[in-house]
């Protein structure tokens, strides 16, 4: 249950002010059909970090474990670092949803915002730290959910009100203990 709560709160955290985030907004502004977005998102990040953990998975299976220790450990650091940055949402990407079903276009949407987004990089992370791989994926999912599904339902007044520099603080200092945590173990 450790990797659960863990992999949970950790994207939960990170994910505030992510652009997929973001994508949330728009997709709740433009179609205001918060069910279908919901089940798009919860699709593709099922499916995003199904992979994500897989890849993940991979790495502790090609990799010593002193490598392992010291790969995951900075990049536990860097996902700190990067958290400290807003993310913004690619107009292009806005537009091309506005040309396909709700439902299509939130998971569509979702897939491809999250290749290569922080939120997908943590997962692949936690998934080469924590096991067992579900825990992870239910927990970066449930996480995504948690800070996706208030936004979709709530619209801009919600995305207004988040304080986002502190819950990049904050996903940066667990990101951070994440990682000295992890280098320390040794």
């Amino acid at each position: 249950m450790q990797a659960l709560l863990i992999s949970s709160v950790a994207v939960a955290i990170a994910e505030i002010g992510d652009k997929t985030q973001l994508l949330a907004l728009v997709l709740a502004a433009r179609y205001r059909k918060p069910w279908p977005i919901c089940l798009g998102i919860f699709i593709a990040t099922l499916a995003n970090h199904l992979l994500a953990g897989e890849a993940g998975v991979l790495l502790t299976q090609w990799l010593s474990p002193p490598i392992l220790r010291w790969i995951i450990g900075l990049s536990f650091l860097s996902v700190a670092v990067w958290a400290l940055f807003p993310d913004k949402i690619d107009d292009e990407q806005a537009q091309r949803a506005t040309h396909h079903g709700v439902f299509i276009a939130s998971a569509v949407g979702f897939f491809l915002a999250e290749m290569g987004d922080r939120t997908q990089i943590a997962t692949a992370v936690l998934a080469a730290h924590y096991h067992p791989l579900w825990q992870v994926v239910a927990g970066t999912t449930l996480g995504m959910l948690a800070a996706n599904v208030p936004v979709v339902f709530l619209g801009a007044r919600f995305a207004h009100r988040l304080p986002l520099k502190a819950t990049r603080i904050v996903a940066c200092l667990l990101f951070g203990a994440l990682g000295v945590v992890v280098l320390l173990r040794g």
